[in-house]
């Protein structure tokens, strides 16, 4: 099965669903990553610019990613470009993958950025006929989805992936993105990764566990 995730910033796929892409890969499936935008002087520094890329790729290949795409769209700046390109861009990257299973962020998200991705695969991954997208699925970010139900969404699971085995795994990949840790109490910190991991996991009956709200899942008749 092919896999896209889509992550609007280095490091949403890792805090997300890092452990699930991980145990996806362990199936046997192939996770491809789109990451949305980048950094840019001189909001950013040239050097931040590099090792922020420089951790993708190492995270990237702790996880196991088969290939990442790069849309190189301005990071906070998506609600200045239109939607339509947006949704023109990703709908590209998707007849390019013809991925079965999408993992996109909560459309009720604090950062405007997730926001307008979440809608733009929403419009891209529409049902039509020959369609290869057979699961839609939202993943929660830390310090950007708990944030947004303050204005009244609230991210409220209703699918939950044990992540236990390889919740070891999940923390060293986010291990390499050093510019994006934080201390703790930060919900961005390795701390506070597994202190949501946990809750999660008591959610469901499980010692670590990732929550997702499945959005849609379509099942063909397999005796047509």
């Amino acid at each position: 099965m092919k896999v896209l995730v889509i992550a609007p910033h280095p490091d949403d796929e890792v805090l997300g669903c890092g452990g699930t892409i991980i145990k996806h890969i362990k199936s046997g499936d192939e996770v491809y990553l789109c990451v949305v935008t980048k950094s840019y002087t001189p909001d950013w520094t040239e050097d931040y610019i590099k090792k922020e890329m420089e951790e993708l790729k190492d995270s990237s290949n702790v996880l196991g990613i088969k290939e990442i795409v790069f849309l190189d769209l301005p990071a906070v700046k998506l609600d200045l470009l239109g939607q339509k390109k947006v949704n023109d861009l990703l709908l590209n990257v998707f007849e390019k993958i013809k991925p079965e299973c999408l993992y996109i962020p909560f459309y009720g998200d604090i950062n405007k950025d997730h926001r307008c991705i979440s809608e733009a695969a929403l419009v891209a991954a529409r049902p039509r006929p020959s369609q290869y997208i057979k699961k839609v699925i939202a993943y929660e970010v830390p310090s950007s989805t708990e944030w947004g139900s303050l204005a009244g969404n609230c991210f409220k699971p209703n699918l939950y992936n044990d992540i236990s085995s390889v919740f070891g795994k999940k923390q060293e990949s986010m291990s390499c993105y050093k510019t994006q840790l934080k201390d703790y109490p930060h919900p961005r910190s390795l701390e506070g990764i597994e202190i949501l991991a946990k809750k999660r996991g008591m959610e469901a009956g499980l010692k670590y566990a990732e929550s997702f709200i499945l959005l849609r899942e379509i099942k063909e008749d397999a005796h047509r």
